[in-house]
């Protein structure tokens, strides 16, 4: 069984690669190159030797604790590098950068002092035992960065900038509500958490009252934001990174994120009348969508 594991733990490393790989070359096509490298296959690569790096670590320590943080990290120096090397100073590139770095600069920091509190994240409690399915994770938060920050990537590095238009403020907009989302619902919920009175109990206030999951909900949409910042500037094969709001969504709704969250809720408090009453009245992701009556 074991043995097993390992096995599809392994081909799935090597199918993230392979999926990887193709959105490289499709990022890089009409792009800035430097030499004979395009700057977004370069950036597509150091996104995943950083995530390699930090496996090393990690599996000989056993621990999960720089698993987000490194993350964030990708996620700022990916974005910076693409700028740097591309020269990219047209107004949409710089927006493009500026919200990236403020959203992994707000929740990097956010999930590794989450962690650090609670001395570990349970998500990782088997896989980190585990060589082959420990380097899977790592290997999937690459194409999770890769993919997640793969229009604004094409949009940096893209030979044919364009100034700012209605894309651009709408995707702002959408990124700002997206953005308010989140960080107030990790907010709301931090400082739930903090009081000794609601240990054991689970949040239903402010965004938590229109949506169980305010804060994924506020991920999503700021993705759809930046891919709406980056399309006019795609061409070609280009296009193939819009599938990043696609791509978060399907990870937050499918993989990880809710349906984790949603099992762990309902074993803690699943049969409690007033749990399965927010059950009831409350959406699973988008707010209001979905909502039936007491």
């Amino acid at each position: 069984m074991a043995d097993k594991k390992a096995a599809s733990s392994i081909a799935a490393t090597l199918g993230v690669v392979g999926l990887g790989a193709f959105f490289a070359w499709a990022g890089s096509q009409g792009g800035v190159t430097v030499g004979d490298m395009p700057v977004f296959a370069l950036v597509f690569c150091y996104i995943f030797a950083v995530q390699w790096l930090a496996f090393v670590p990690s599996y000989v320590g056993r621990t999960e604790r720089y698993y987000d943080i490194t993350g964030s990290f990708t996620y700022i120096s990916a974005i910076v590098i693409a700028v740097v090397l591309s020269e990219a100073t047209d107004a949409r590139s710089i927006m493009l950068l500026v919200l990236v770095l403020v959203w992994a600069g707000r929740l990097g920091p956010f999930l590794f002092r989450r962690v650090r509190r609670a001395g570990r994240d349970d998500r990782f409690d088997e896989i980190k035992r585990s060589f082959s399915r420990l380097l899977m994770t790592w290997t999937l938060q690459g194409l999770w960065v890769g993919l997640t920050l793969g229009a604004a990537l094409a949009a940096v590095t893209s030979t044919e900038p364009k100034s700012l238009d209605v894309f651009a403020y709408v995707g702002l907009a959408v990124w700002v509500i997206g953005f308010a989302f989140e960080a107030t619902a990790d907010l709301q919920k931090s400082r739930f958490r903090a009081e000794s009175a609601n240990k054991g109990s689970f949040i239903t206030s402010g965004l938590w009252s229109i949506s169980r999951h305010p804060n994924y909900f506020g991920e999503i949409t700021l993705w759809v934001g930046i891919a709406l910042i980056a399309l006019p500037v795609l061409r070609g094969w280009q296009y193939a990174t819009l599938i990043s709001p696609v791509f978060v969504y399907l990870l937050i709704t499918r993989v990880s994120g809710v349906p984790l969250l949603e099992k762990k809720a309902d074993k803690t408090w699943g049969g409690q009348e007033a749990y399965e009453a927010y059950k009831r009245r409350t959406p699973v992701l988008v707010p209001f969508l979905g909502r039936r009556k007491r």
